[in-house]
């Protein structure tokens, strides 16, 4: 990482989000000095869990990141006010006295994202892929008010979370040779999710910050928690060997629409 301090406000969908794609990095420019700020957009209330954990769902999630930013050593952790607006169907009726992120308009929730940038004299944004990942509307979201919002504030630099497409499709073909994927599982959905390899602007090496990635994915105990012995994707990656997990999660990976040359492993890099 660069040695003059920056700030790095990470803006993601819902809590445990910052955790799965983000979260070496995250911890890797906290520990070298730099200022890191995490907005989440909703409370992540309409997620998946068990029964006995469905009310206050919401509220226990925001709990859950507030852990996770303390194992990664974020300096703020801000809720944009955000309800959850569910991933598939027609969007849930609004919550009393709120909004679901999928009913919000890009340019009121980037005035409200933009407005934290501004206060923090952001350097860097993080969000998400054109794709939103895996197509959660929530995630598009995200992209497209990211995107807006560090128009309105002058941001320096926006860095996209992602994943190569390509080793995703590779690395879930090679999983199927050993789990049985649920008879309704899509591999064309990851075929078509997140960002082909060519497009990858940044690298970043996070193996000596795995511990605090994989406190970060503990955190969220609610969503590695499933009735009927159901898997959850959380609970399985937690359940991985230490050996494998640092080489699978062992790095993470940005678009910046803006970067040129080649693949850089400091999302820091260039800037004054």
């Amino acid at each position: 990482m660069d040695q003059m301090s920056h700030t790095l406000v990470a803006f993601h969908a819902h809590p445990d989000d910052e955790a799965l794609l983000t979260a070496g990095t995250l911890a890797k420019a906290a520990a070298a000095g730099h200022r890191v700020v995490l907005v989440v957009a909703t409370d992540g209330a309409l997620g998946l869990t068990t029964d006995d954990l469905r009310d206050g769902l919401g509220t226990r999630r925001l709990i859950e990141l507030a852990r996770s930013a303390t194992a990664m050593g974020v300096a703020r952790v801000i809720h944009l006010g955000y309800a959850d607006s569910g991933m598939t169907g027609e969007i849930p009726a609004d919550p009393p006295g709120g909004q679901r992120f999928g009913r919000a308009t890009t340019e009121d929730a980037a005035q409200l994202l933009a407005a934290i940038l501004r206060a923090e004299h952001a350097d860097v944004l993080m969000s998400y892929d054109a794709a939103g990942g895996y197509g959660h509307r929530d995630h598009v979201k995200v992209h497209e008010v990211g995107a807006r919002a560090a128009e309105l504030a002058g941001t320096p630099r926006v860095v996209e979370a992602t994943v190569p497409r390509e080793l995703l499709t590779r690395v879930i073909r090679l999983v199927g040779r050993f789990y049985r994927f649920p008879s309704d599982f899509d591999l064309g959905v990851y075929e078509r999710a997140f960002t082909p390899r060519a497009q990858v602007t940044h690298r970043v090496d996070v193996r000596r910050q795995i511990r605090a990635k994989r406190a970060a994915m503990s955190a969220h105990a609610s969503q590695a928690a499933a009735d009927d012995g159901a898997d959850r994707t959380l609970a399985l990656f937690l359940r991985i060997p230490r050996p494998i997990y640092d080489l699978v999660f062992g790095r993470e990976w940005f678009r910046d629409p803006a970067h040129t040359g080649p693949v850089s492993d400091d999302i820091f890099a260039g800037l004054p």
